[in-house]
């Protein structure tokens, strides 16, 4: 039977890791897998994650069965953080997932449900996992023109251009913020243009936000979703815990419906707990009570803003420094989109001779396409990485 399986494609991101898992040199500097990281190198244990786990480990008395739903205080707690006082919130129905991933692909299948011969548009370029989630599906996949690699900023005319032409049978995929891998993200005009096209023409958004936090902040991250949620009938969304709670491991997701009506958000709802039943059964518990501690007790809640907050200011200073010194070795701007991008990631744009160059000759590692995970830099890494990206010709 396997003897007739064709090998499998190494990812890439695992493959990268493993190569710096080998490579024995010091210095090394790893901007592949998109994790954060502290001054010391580390992915800390966020402090209010700590305390809830400690707080949980006195206290939980049952490892029972959670239900297909999950922890639905956690559910409760999710779309209250996106969508509270918006139009959509009365409106919102949502599940516990396996991380944003496990989001993605229940969402996809009930696309696939109620939209059997659905288009999916996402971005050129998006998040590796889009395509391939939405494919498994068995949902058409194309793509919207979004990134300008000269100005390595998104390309809205085209953008809008292309989403202009969408209809009833098209779900527009959106990074709610911090766009992976870009970095670039739309204009508030550009979500005012987006819902105004939505409401004419019929096309469902699918908002992807799984870094909330990471850009400008907590409620700024969300505010074009927000718009989305205030202006229009239907808004699917899947989000995430992995970046802004530090639950990588977790894998603490949810999936979020909003109908014309509460009754049809449960109606959807019911049809994604049919699809979870037959794939995964239930969600992990302990990632989601965690994050439903933190975000329905008071003091829990400040202390993992305050530490959010850290983290951001951590990556926007980063950015910062990038601009500063890549300006002073180089006389140039061109590396400024570094301070113009969002989130844990920016495309550079460098080409594969480059990335080998930087891999075999430095010792620096960053994954194909060019993107590099800001967030993982340490202060200290910002100069040698400057002076290599002009030694291989950035």
């Amino acid at each position: 039977m396997f003897e007739r399986l064709n090998a499998p494609k190494q990812d890439p991101i695992l493959g990268l890791t493993l190569a710096i898992q080998a490579d024995q040199r010091p210095g090394k500097i790893d901007l592949g897998i998109g994790v954060y990281r502290n001054a010391s190198g580390e992915t800390p244990v966020m402090a209010a994650v700590k305390q809830a786990h400690i707080e949980q480990a006195n206290t939980q008395t049952t490892k029972s069965y959670i239900g297909l739903a999950g922890n639905e205080t956690f559910n409760k707690a999710l779309i209250d953080l996106l969508l509270s006082g918006t139009a959509s919130h009365a409106r919102a129905a949502g599940i516990q997932t396996p991380g944003a991933s496990g989001a993605l692909r229940m969402l996809a299948e009930l696309i696939k449900t109620a939209r059997p011969d659905a288009t999916v548009w996402i971005s050129n370029p998006s998040y590796v996992n889009h395509r391939p989630v939405m494919e498994a599906a068995g949902l058409t996949v194309a793509e919207y023109p979004y990134f300008d690699v000269t100005t390595k900023q998104v390309d809205e005319a085209a953008m809008l251009d292309r989403i202009e032409t969408l209809g009833e049978q098209d779900v527009l995929l959106l990074h709610g913020c911090c766009h992976n891998p870009t970095g670039a993200d739309i204009s508030m005009e550009a979500w005012q243009r987006i819902a105004e096209l939505a409401d004419k023409q019929g096309f469902l958004p699918f908002v992807d936000i799984a870094y909330q936090g990471f850009g400008d902040g907590l409620m700024e991250d969300a505010a074009g979703l927000r718009l989305l949620a205030d202006r229009l009938p239907e808004l699917i969304i899947a989000t995430s815990c992995s970046k802004n709670f530090g639950l990588y491991r977790e894998r603490t997701g949810a999936a979020i419906v909003v109908g014309h009506t509460l009754e049809e958000s449960l109606k959807a709802k019911g049809r994604i707990l049919e699809v979870a039943r037959g794939s995964y059964t239930m969600p992990p518990d302990h990632g989601a009570a965690l994050v439903a501690a933190i975000l329905e007790r008071e003091d829990l809640k400040a202390m993992w803003l305050d530490e959010l907050t850290t983290m951001n200011r951590r990556i926007n200073d980063l950015r910062r420094a990038l601009v500063s010194h890549f300006r002073s070795i180089s006389d140039s701007d061109r590396f400024d989109y570094f301070g113009q991008h969002r989130g844990m990631f920016s495309v550079t744009g460098l080409d594969n001779a480059q990335l080998d160059a930087l891999r075999a000759d430095h010792g620096i590692y960053i994954v194909g396409g060019g993107r590099v995970n800001v967030a993982g830099l340490r202060e200290s890494d910002i100069p040698r990485l400057a002076e290599c990206f002009l030694a291989v010709g950035a």
